[in-house]
């Protein structure tokens, strides 16, 4: 199977809200127990991609949508603007075939170009193929939290994990390259 990654659309929504529900109804890498409708996630596209941060998809051959994945802020203060936290969804179907490792590549390389200096991944749900992903990828374990959530009649630990962008902490970042608009005057 041969997959592309671009930029995810307005027409895409309506898989992806399908595959972000199995996500939140029946996994425990969402903290959400109930899936937002396509309007809400349509909602949620546009703020993402409004504030200039990257939201990708994975597509197979024929154009189908087999997951996708964005980045966006960690927290709102302006000391934080630096950093971004990661998101990668897939469909049931793509799962355990290398596609989020692609996803999160390309996530990492286009936040990377835009001047962030550091990601960081929340992973509900302690998830092993998350973890495995991650670490694939140049993440390394910064923490864990534990009986952060209660999800489908367990307690769920968040562990978070971290990749250096570009230079990281070892030079000052240069406060007119920031890219989003999170944090413009």
């Amino acid at each position: 199977m041969t997959v592309t990654i671009r930029d995810a659309s307005l027409a895409d929504l309506s898989v992806i809200a399908s595959i972000y529900a199995d996500a939140v109804l029946t996994g425990t890498a969402s903290y959400e127990i109930v899936a937002p409708d396509e309007t809400e996630m349509k909602k949620r596209f546009q703020s993402v991609t409004s504030q200039g941060y990257p939201y990708i998809a994975a597509v197979d051959e024929s154009g189908d949508v087999l997951g996708y994945a964005y980045a966006s802020a960690f927290r709102t203060r302006p000391a934080y603007r630096w950093l971004v936290e990661d998101s990668i969804y897939l469909a049931p179907a793509a799962r355990g075939k290398g596609i989020g490792r692609l996803l999160l590549a390309e996530l990492v390389a286009r936040c990377e170009a835009l001047g962030f200096r550091q990601m960081v991944a929340v992973i509900g749900g302690a998830s092993p193929a998350s973890i495995a992903v991650h670490q694939a990828c140049g993440f390394r374990m910064v923490g864990t939290l534990t009986g952060t959530g209660f999800k489908l009649g367990q307690w769920l630990d968040t562990v978070f994990m971290q990749i250096a962008l570009g230079d990281g902490n070892a030079s000052e970042p240069d406060p007119e390259s920031y890219p989003g608009t999170l944090f413009a005057g």
